[in-house]
């Protein structure tokens, strides 16, 4: 069953409401009242809180066109990660005890590297390069818990290029910043739940003006990739009040080696230029 939003997943299970058993009833009312907590229990532990069998909840899962209950599970994460408050995602972790929180999250960033590694379009990556390589003006927006990759990705890339603009929060709107953007320009826009909606609004303005989009973002099924004519996805899953934002660096670092290689040696030129500058003025501790 293909994921979607909340509204057709609730009403999915609502209008099968009629045909279900008397247990899976319960189930359905469980899930339509506590998604956010059943998105995280198995078909075990949820058929624990109910008092019903493990094979009741996968028939029920079945019953609404999912192969089984893991597939729906997936579904209601992916709806949970998009929507939770900060202090719904705090009351899900379960990181209370130190060297928990350590390997648990260690273990989850790496893991999401991974998974980017395996699902990443590399033809999307490769057009990114293409399109950054050709573009009239590099601009880079990435705002709330973002704005530290945008400003990562702009640092290096203004060692590579001499038109890259930061799009930030500052004195200046969003679209004051953008307001010479146009035809030829490039957005490269990174954004993760909960997705800003100055960002999108950003994206719109944008691409009203002629700018092509790149999306560093965590689904295709985000708001971002949806609006992109690029995306890149990076994954970001973790259930925390914080952001998992590992994966996407990583792939931003891949970004800025794949472009640097590119560009060969007018890089390679200004960075000789920059050492004898940062030597004449004492820049680093050597």
């Amino acid at each position: 069953m293909n994921k979607d939003t909340k509204p057709n997943l609730i009403t999915n299970i609502k209008n099968n409401f009629h045909k279900l058993s008397k247990g899976q009833r319960i189930i359905a009312d469980y899930i339509i009242n506590n998604y956010d907590k059943a998105a995280f229990m198995t078909a075990a532990s949820l058929g624990e809180v109910l008092n019903i069998s493990e094979s009741t909840i996968v028939r029920f899962a079945n019953s609404l066109g999912y192969s089984g209950y893991r597939e729906l599970q997936k579904e209601l994460q992916e709806l949970i990660k998009h929507k939770l408050t900060t202090v719904q995602r705090l009351s899900l972790n379960d990181y209370s005890e130190n060297g928990n929180a350590l390997s648990k999250v260690m273990e989850k960033d790496i893991d999401n590297i991974k998974k980017t590694i395996q699902e990443l379009d590399t033809e999307n990556f490769n057009k990114a390069i293409d399109l950054i390589l050709k573009s009239r003006r590099i601009n880079i927006i990435g705002l709330r818990s973002s704005t530290f990759l945008s400003g990562y990705l702009s640092f290096y890339l203004n060692f590579i290029f001499d038109n890259v603009k930061l799009i930030s929060e500052g004195a200046n709107d969003v679209f004051e910043q953008l307001v010479m953007a146009g035809k030829g320009d490039v957005l490269i826009v990174i954004t993760y739940p909960r997705y800003s909606k100055r960002t999108l609004e950003a994206i719109d303005y944008a691409k009203n003006k002629g700018c092509l989009i790149i999306s560093i973002t965590d689904s295709l099924l985000s708001p971002a990739a949806q609006k992109s004519d690029v995306p890149l996805i990076a994954k970001s899953d973790m259930i925390s009040f914080v952001d998992s934002l590992v994966a996407p660096m990583s792939l931003i670092n891949a970004l800025i080696v794949a472009l640097g290689s590119r560009k060969g040696e007018s890089t390679a030129s200004y960075f000789e230029n920059l050492e004898s500058i940062w030597k004449k003025h004492d820049v680093y501790d050597e």
